[in-house]
């Protein structure tokens, strides 16, 4: 194998699950320019159909299904499905998360279990139900997608800290615990990325200013700048290739480099 063909995903199918858009949308469009064959769902028809018209825009045929990531069952029928109509899953994404921005002391129990059950619970019943046909094939590559908040804590998001930080340690006990059958898990974690997501935390205010949130994730970057999705895409293909087989149990942090900066003096 050439050192270019370690990076090629040709001949594999990659599941990303929650990719009509956004950063798991710019992932998979990543795979399939570099020959995978794309496979997405998500919790509805609407957001299925809209993902499919996005990759054909791009010239990418994806197979999309409904399927809600935090229900086990359905989990199960939906891998079967893909592995009847489109082949054994090689690689998989777990990028379907959701955030709610609330005070701690102001968040119902229900609202942060919500937050866990969608950024936690869902990995773990996804991975259980992918590992099993990577262990029979002799390969399989799981990369999570974790958060600068598995390091970091900051006001209201209580609940996705938790869940991206038991996210990170669920990359490593996978790795603990499959690493032995060929099966690479790794993490990536964003840093602020500009997606639909975080518009409103960087729209212009009505004197022409910048947002103060805006303000302070420049101010806190040393790359001085909001992430790009596509800025995840070459860390996304080589976590998923042949160039990452000895690469296990890591988190690789996107994030401009903000957790190597204290900040400017002021």
């Amino acid at each position: 194998m050439s050192f270019a063909d370690q990076f090629s995903l040709k001949g594999k199918v990659a599941w990303i699950t929650g990719a009509s858009y956004g950063i798991g949308f710019a992932i998979a469009t990543a795979y399939a320019q570099s020959g995978a064959t794309i496979v997405f769902n998500d919790i509805n028809q609407e957001l299925v159909d809209k993902g499919l018209a996005s990759y054909a825009e791009k010239g990418i045929k994806a197979h999309g299904y409904v399927c809600d990531v935090t229900d086990e069952e359905a989990v199960q029928a939906t891998v079967a499905k893909i592995e009847k109509e489109v082949g054994v899953i090689d690689i998989l994404v777990n990028n379907a998360g959701i955030i709610k921005r609330i005070p701690m002391i102001e968040m119902s129990a229900a609202d942060f279990r919500k937050v866990i059950d969608v950024d936690l619970n869902a990995p773990f019943i996804v991975s259980k139900a992918v590992i099993p046909s990577m262990i029979k094939k002799g390969h399989g590559k799981i990369i999570n997608i974790c958060s600068m908040m598995s390091e970091l804590g900051r006001e209201t998001v209580s609940a996705y800290a938790a869940a991206k930080g038991g996210l990170k340690m669920l990359t490593r006990n996978i790795c603990s615990e499959y690493g032995e059958h060929n099966i690479q898990c790794n993490g990536i974690g964003p840093g602020y990325i500009a997606t639909p997501q975080t518009a409103p935390l960087r729209e212009r205010q009505a004197d022409g200013s910048r947002h103060p949130f805006d303000q302070f994730i420049i101010a806190k970057t040393p790359a001085a700048r909001w992430g790009d999705p596509e800025d995840l895409q070459g860390p996304a293909v080589f976590l998923a290739s042949d160039a990452s087989n000895f690469v296990n149990g890591h988190i690789l942090y996107v994030d401009g480099g903000i957790l190597a900066y204290i900040g400017k003096q002021p």
